[in-house]
């Protein structure tokens, strides 16, 4: 897996450099702003791009808009996005459209070397990852329409379905059978009136349902 990074903090970018290619990652560029993360993308045609919400010169959301371009102009480069703070609206424009090879963590998931990794990898393997923090964040604001008709146990498998888990997964973080976290979210699609379609599919227009609602 070849890795772009483009992190303004130089201890916390060095720290990640190092941390994937301890891991066996090629990362074959590592820059402190968006225009450079941009041109570091199109040089390289990267497996995956790692950036930062706030860049230079603004601080503002550099990073943000420097992904969206590489979604735009690079389809085939995944994006993970790190961002200090639960950002929502940040969350929800990059999800309004193809949300494939995506994820959105904060910055302390880091430090959680594990859970970064996992991240990185299936993000990199074209899945969608989101932070705990946002997804809970999102449903506490969400709290109407159709969301209000899922049960409490039928909203725990939606947020670890943001978090981009697997039905195995849910089920083992659940302490449930896969074949209860099947049934759970099969009640989720009836409920958020999404029709029968691709599995997977159906699964990102679920989350898609609270984070654009």
């Amino acid at each position: 897996m070849r890795i772009v990074i483009a992190e303004d903090a130089v201890l916390l970018r060095v720290g990640i450099v190092r941390l994937l290619e301890a891991e066996g990652y090629e990362v074959v560029a590592a820059v402190g702003d968006a225009e450079a993360l941009l041109a570091s993308v199109e040089e390289h045609r990267p497996t995956l791009a790692l950036t930062d919400v706030r860049m230079p010169p603004g601080f503002r959301d550099e990073g943000l808009q420097a992904a969206l371009k590489i979604r735009e102009r690079f389809p085939e480069v995944a994006v993970l996005v790190l961002s200090q703070y639960v950002e929502e609206r940040y969350a929800v424009r990059l999800l309004s459209g193809r949300t494939r090879a995506l994820g959105y963590l904060l910055k302390d998931r880091v430090a959680d070397v594990d859970e970064f990794l996992d991240a990185v990898r299936r993000v990199a393997e074209g899945g969608t990852v989101l932070d705990p923090e946002v997804v809970s964040q999102l449903l506490v604001r969400q709290q109407g329409d159709p969301l209000e008709r899922i049960t409490a146990r039928e909203r725990d498998v939606l947020v670890l379905m943001a978090q981009g888990r697997s039905n195995a997964g849910i089920a083992a973080a659940l302490v449930v059978s896969e074949s209860a976290v099947a049934k759970h979210i099969n009640g989720i699609f009836s409920k958020l009136d999404i029709p029968p379609a691709d599995y997977d599919h159906r699964r990102v227009l679920a989350v898609l349902k609270f984070l654009n609602g």
